[in-house]
């Protein structure tokens, strides 16, 4: 088992430059770092791959920005550019060695709608072809996608263990894996231990964070309940801790972090990351 680093924590966005945050993450500890592309044109990935060997650290995922106008749900546009960019991601993922592309690639963070039983299925529907499309793509360069169930305020669509394993039975692809989140298994699942065996050998990338998005362990997760389950469902891929602060102001936004939850975003890393080796 690997911990990494989400750079989301630190800057935004994640651009060829952003590199100089290599040596502080690598002097911290991390094995890996997790870089959100939010457009492939941000970073020579080239030039990232020679600073993460420089200082010893690996890209382990890349995280998928899905916008309002990257949409597997959306119009024929949103939908034709969403593939269009996530294969541009995986092209780059080829150059930077990175295994995976994890998040909710079925649709746009922040669009939680109801809508009828008939319209969903129709949605559901697209969603498979176009991941089924996207899965091709990743199988032909040997990557993974993990799928990342979000909580009810920033989707309608996915948001349990259970949905999410509907979703990669559907599509049917050995490329498609599930990405779990204590942030928002939290808030959707009655018992996150329990989602996690669930998800077994189907697991394929894990976030942990504290339930108010802080530190992992300064919160009232049940760490050991969870440290038991990945134990037993054999997942030795990477933990990322992925945190927010009002540092960053567009995520900040995004993710709805109106106010200083821990005092550094730099305790998040070092406190969390202590945590996690220990208890996991």
């Amino acid at each position: 088992m690997r911990f990494g680093i989400n750079t989301f924590l630190f800057t935004s966005p994640f651009t060829t430059q952003s590199t100089k945050l290599f040596p502080q993450f690598k002097k911290w500890g991390f094995d890996t770092v997790e870089i959100p592309i939010e457009n492939t044109s941000d970073i020579d990935p080239a030039r990232v791959k020679k600073a993460l060997d420089k200082y010893g650290l690996v890209c382990g995922t890349i995280c998928a920005c899905v916008g309002p106008y990257r949409d597997f749900r959306g119009t024929p546009k949103q939908q034709r550019d969403a593939l269009q960019y996530m294969k541009r991601v995986l092209d780059q993922m080829v150059v930077l060695d990175c295994p995976a592309m994890i998040g909710p690639v079925y649709s746009s963070v922040g669009r939680a709608d109801a809508v009828p039983p008939q319209e969903y299925k129709k949605q559901w529907k697209t969603v498979v072809k176009n991941l089924k499309t996207l899965c091709k793509y990743a199988e032909a360069r040997g990557k993974m996608i993990c799928l990342e169930p979000l909580n009810r305020f920033e989707t309608d669509f996915i948001n349990t263990c259970e949905q999410g394993l509907k979703m990669i039975a559907a599509v049917g692809s050995p490329a498609l894996k599930l990405h779990l989140d204590t942030f928002h298994m939290n808030i959707e699942e009655k018992d996150q231990a329990a989602a996690i065996r669930k998800a077994g050998k189907k697991l394929g990338h894990f976030h942990a964070c504290g339930s108010d998005r802080g530190t992992p362990g300064g919160d009232h997760i049940d760490w050991r309940g969870i440290a038991k389950a990945l134990k037993q469902v054999g997942y030795k891929n990477d933990v990322v801790i992925e945190s927010f602060t009002t540092d960053v102001k567009v995520i900040a936004r995004a993710a709805a972090i109106w106010r200083r939850i821990e005092p550094t975003r730099n305790e998040i890393a070092v406190k969390g990351l202590k945590f996690l080796k220990k208890n996991l």
